[in-house]
């Protein structure tokens, strides 16, 4: 699901280096601690080489398989050897009890790369995890939600692409990798975190715009009323940030229909944090931006847990690792 950058990528589209190298700057000054989980990977090698060469994090490999050549200076972690296995197992069996785990299987559990990944940072042992590029996103949604849960205030894990243009705009739509048919309290939730994202990553205050196919009761629908009801949730909750809803994506994003369609909006027109109503339209939404519209997508950008834990689409690149890892060290607190 995720997008693509690579270095053809960036000498086409100038402005979107920009962003990427904003991102790598910001990230460049937090010296956090960022965790890969495969140190098998070739491409996670590279990254993990350009990260450390060019201070952007301190890296930590966790070993898995056969024995490879790391890059010097790093630090590479074997779970099975790790002198913290037995505290990370005692933590997630903890957590798990309930289910019926015992203390055994859990020792198993916490030994493969992406539970030990995820358990350094559930123990503060580190500051973020990059992973997926050899899992699903299942199997890295699932280890960080068992070991490191759902950050207060959030009901679900959702994501978000960071779309960067030409023209240097950058914008941000969520969900378009998780979620398949969110709850109006789920919506709420995800455009809170969205705002959130959009701000931590590029700077700019967000104008949230809820999107439907309605603008303001002009269609009348069980999905209109969702979404309706998503934007009474984020009032509720003391969010400061400028949201409205329902929009459609023309009165969002072109100032003069959004000054028709909901005149006194502050958000119609002005919108750059986009919150779709479902996934269907989200992914087909992100990949028309991205196809037609001659946009970047940087992401999925994973939020919602307590600590970040990023995955990565099984077809990226080692730039795509550098970047999501830049990402992770600008969302750790």
């Amino acid at each position: 699901m995720g997008g693509t950058l690579n270095r053809n990528t960036f000498n086409f589209y100038a402005p979107v280096m920009d962003f990427i190298q904003s991102i790598r700057e910001k990230a460049q000054n937090t010296s956090k601690k960022i965790v890969l989980p495969r140190s098998s990977d070739s491409r996670v090698l590279k990254a993990a080489q350009f990260l450390h060469q060019n201070n952007l994090c301190e890296v930590i490999l966790i070993r898995n398989g056969e024995d490879v050549d790391i890059p010097k200076g790093i630090e590479v972690i074997d779970p099975h050897k790790s002198a913290s296995l037995d505290v990370y197992a005692d933590l997630f069996f903890e957590k798990r009890k309930h289910k019926g785990i015992t203390q055994e299987q859990a020792k198993n559990v916490v030994t493969d790369p992406l539970f030990f990944a995820a358990s350094m940072l559930a123990a503060n042992d580190a500051d973020g995890v990059v992973a997926g590029s050899v899992s699903t996103t299942g199997d890295v949604l699932r280890a960080a939600i068992q070991t490191i849960g759902l950050k207060p205030g959030s009901n679900v894990v959702s994501s978000v692409f960071i779309m960067s243009f030409k023209d240097g705009k950058v914008l941000t739509f969520g969900d378009c990798a998780v979620v398949p048919y969110p709850t109006s309290e789920q919506l709420a939730t995800i455009a809170i975190d969205s705002a959130q994202t959009h701000h931590s990553l590029t700077g700019q205050d967000p104008k949230v715009a809820l999107l439907s196919f309605s603008t303001k009761g002009s269609a009348s629908h069980e999905q209109v009323d969702l979404v309706q009801k998503a934007l009474e949730h984020v009032k509720n909750s003391g969010s400061d940030f400028d949201i409205d809803g329902e929009l459609q994506f023309d009165a969002a994003f072109v100032e003069n229909i959004g000054a028709k369609k909901a005149p006194g909006s502050k958000v119609a027109g002005k919108a750059n944090v986009f919150i779709f109503p479902n996934l269907d339209a989200g992914n087909i939404g992100y990949k028309i931006t991205e196809r037609l519209g001659g946009a970047v997508a940087t992401g999925p950008v994973i939020q919602g847990l307590a600590k970040p834990m990023m995955d990565l689409s099984r077809g990226c690149s080692w730039e795509d690792i550098v970047n999501t890892s830049c990402v992770a060290a600008l969302m750790s607190k």
